[in-house]
């Protein structure tokens, strides 16, 4: 009996029944062989925030925090369908991450101007060869290889962003080599594109997806190169900290005060402690920009320093503190100058679920008064609090 690929790939994705005579008479098929090794994960991230005052069209600027306030929200929802690489040297596989929601949105990775709640996190080719201790490319789109927090909200101490996440490149189009030199040190080092997150942008003007191209030759690309280290089990109350530092350069059509040849340097890391439970982090965000046309030539910078701190008081329960300074001489970040300083609760009672209460509060350390307000552009006041929950179901 010869059945047609549909049902087969009907019956791999359990939708419908296969006779348990089939698998004598025919060899496995080549989609259900791919099949058996994929897999199906992500979330759903949800919010409720509470600003106390009135007035919220002037808003701290730290990425997917606009119009989440005084409200219940759906923020993103992700999927993720991989095919991990094997052990072996040899070996091949891929990642998709998609996005749906609100903050797919302004992660802004699509090739329009026309994103409708959708986006594309993630989408590479997975490959392994045997040099050395194995050598690792991606070729596609991948998570850009700096900065203390990330995109996903679960993976991070607190539920809203820092302005050193804010700064940061998110995404990139290209090639990415990563190589683990010992137990303890990796490499990783890439080209791409753009700054991104644009997916398929060019740095070049001719006409083409992206957002905005930049003025330069079509073989103008992004560079950038990191190392990792990871304390090993002989560093006694030290193992598992990490330090971490990285460089890219290149072109940024979302570069602060316009788009821009910018250059990111970063550092950070997280240090285990002898008290049981607590871990200690910093980060140190750092952004130089050049040949800006916007400012005729002129340079700027921004930067941010992050101080973080987590406490497991049980299984369940666990407190998280950041606190972090930033400027810029742009004001792209709202106020040329700004603390904040965030306080979040985590106690997971459902299975698969994340949930969080957070306090959050940012003050303009300029001579500006940038928040709330009725009208864009019109501030009433220096501080701004944020009161959210946030709860998150993994798959």
């Amino acid at each position: 009996m010869r059945l047609q690929k549909w049902t087969l790939g009907l019956a791999a994705a359990g939708l419908v029944s296969v006779p348990p005579w089939v698998g004598a008479e025919e060899k496995p098929s080549p989609l259900l062989t791919a099949l058996t090794s994929t897999t199906i994960s992500g979330y759903v991230n949800v919010s409720a925030e509470w600003n106390p005052g009135t007035g919220n069209a002037n808003v701290p600027a730290y990425s997917f925090n606009a119009g989440k306030q005084d409200g219940f929200n759906l923020d993103v929802v992700k999927l993720t369908i991989e095919r991990p690489l094997d052990e072996a040297q040899w070996s091949a596989g891929y990642r998709a991450d998609l996005l749906f929601g609100p903050d797919a949105n302004t992660f802004f990775t699509q090739s329009d101007a026309n994103p409708a709640d959708f986006g594309i996190k993630q989408a590479y080719v997975a490959l392994r060869a045997p040099i050395g201790n194995g050598l690792d490319f991606k070729l596609g789109v991948w998570d850009t290889i700096i900065g203390y927090e990330s995109f996903d909200a679960g993976s991070n101490p607190n539920y809203t962003r820092s302005y050193g996440y804010t700064m940061e490149p998110t995404t990139h189009t290209g090639l990415l080599l990563t190589y683990q030199l010992l137990d303890s040190i990796g490499l990783s080092a890439g080209i791409a594109n753009t700054f991104g997150p644009n997916i398929n942008a060019r740095a070049h003007p001719t006409p083409g997806p992206g957002i905005l191209n930049g003025p330069k030759a079509e073989s103008y690309k992004t560079y950038m190169a990191s190392i990792a280290f990871t304390a090993p089990d002989s560093m006694g109350f030290l193992k598992g900290s990490t330090l971490y530092a990285g460089v890219i350069n290149g072109w940024n059509e979302f570069a602060p005060g316009g788009q821009a040849v910018q250059t990111s340097f970063y550092a950070g890391g997280t240090l285990a402690t002898p008290v049981t439970g607590l871990k200690v982090g910093a980060s140190v965000d750092y952004v130089g920009v050049s040949d800006q046309p916007a400012t005729g030539g002129e340079s700027s910078y921004a930067n941010a320093f992050g101080l973080y701190a987590s406490l497991q008081l049980s299984e369940k329960l666990s407190v998280h503190g950041r606190g972090e300074y930033a400027s810029s001489d742009t004001g792209f970040l709202g106020p040329r100058k700004v603390f904040e300083l965030t306080g979040t609760l985590q106690y997971d009672l459902w299975k698969n679920v994340l949930s969080r209460l957070e306090v959050r509060w940012d003050h303009a350390a300029d001579n500006t008064e940038p928040y709330g307000g009725t009208i864009v552009g019109l501030g009433t006041k220096k501080n701004y609090v944020t009161v959210a929950a946030n709860m998150i179901y993994k798959f």
